[in-house]
């Protein structure tokens, strides 16, 4: 693994879940961070107040990202803030809410699309630039087993999208690999602890989730973002393209 002592990071939706746990993990290894959030700045403080301690630079930018002037704005200030970026996650998503296939409709089939893809596209080709002008550099992309598997009923559109996060990586990686630029996914399954699913998923279909892991137990945030810390630290590595996936056995690629 690199050193990410001195790293310029840039997390998105950074507030809480998956993504705080990220930041805080880019914190301890040594980055300097711009953290992204939409609502909520009890996160954010946090870990300006953990930056502080260990030495490190953060600051906080609230934004829309499926707004494009903000998100153009949001990444602008980042890397102005930060001098530029080695580190791209791209962690902003959701379900929504879980609608069947007869309750969906042209304007929900959008909004989870551009809650889960468009906001990809818009922060990773603003970062991009400056991506490049560090030399070796890397994205992570935040897909889901549910991408791999389909998802439980009520989540095709939010499955449908996470698959395209896998092709979105492997795309991209061939595509920013000259610009020596990495892009990889990693592809959580049950994390408990999260908004997400706190909001969307009874204890009931946990239990019954975790009695088909091999493992016997559902992931933390921990569990995702130390993979995330791997392979931002592989700044300068050889791989591109992959997808981790974290899942605790129930999906084997």
């Amino acid at each position: 693994m690199g050193s990410l002592v001195g790293k310029r990071a840039l997390v998105t939706g950074a507030e809480q879940g998956i993504g705080k746990a990220v930041a805080e993990g880019l914190l301890r290894a040594g980055c300097d961070l711009a953290l992204h959030y939409y609502m909520g700045e009890e996160g954010p403080r946090e870990l300006a107040a953990l930056a502080q301690s260990l030495g490190r630079r953060a600051a906080a930018f609230q934004a829309d990202l499926t707004d494009e002037a903000a998100a153009v704005a949001m990444v602008a200030g980042a890397a102005k803030f930060l001098g530029g970026l080695d580190v791209l996650v791209n962690n902003v998503g959701g379900l929504v809410e879980r609608r069947t296939l007869d309750k969906i409709d042209v304007a929900f089939w959008q909004r989870v699309i551009d809650l889960n893809l468009t906001t990809m596209m818009l922060i990773t080709r603003e970062a991009t630039p400056h991506l490049a002008a560090a030399g070796a550099s890397s994205i992570v992309n935040l897909a889901s087993l549910a991408g791999r598997k389909g998802g439980h009923p009520g989540s095709l559109v939010y499955s449908m999208t996470k698959g395209a996060v896998l092709t979105f990586t492997r795309a991209l990686a061939t595509e920013l690999a000259p610009q020596g630029i990495r892009v990889n996914a990693v592809a959580p399954g049950l994390i408990l602890g999260t908004r997400f699913h706190n909001t969307f998923t009874t204890k009931e279909s946990a239990d019954e989730t975790i009695r088909g892991i091999p493992l016997r137990r559902a992931g933390d945030v921990d569990d995702v973002a130390r993979p995330i810390v791997f392979l931002a630290s592989e700044y300068d590595g050889f791989i591109t393209g992959e997808t981790i996936d974290i899942n605790g056995g129930v999906y084997c690629a």
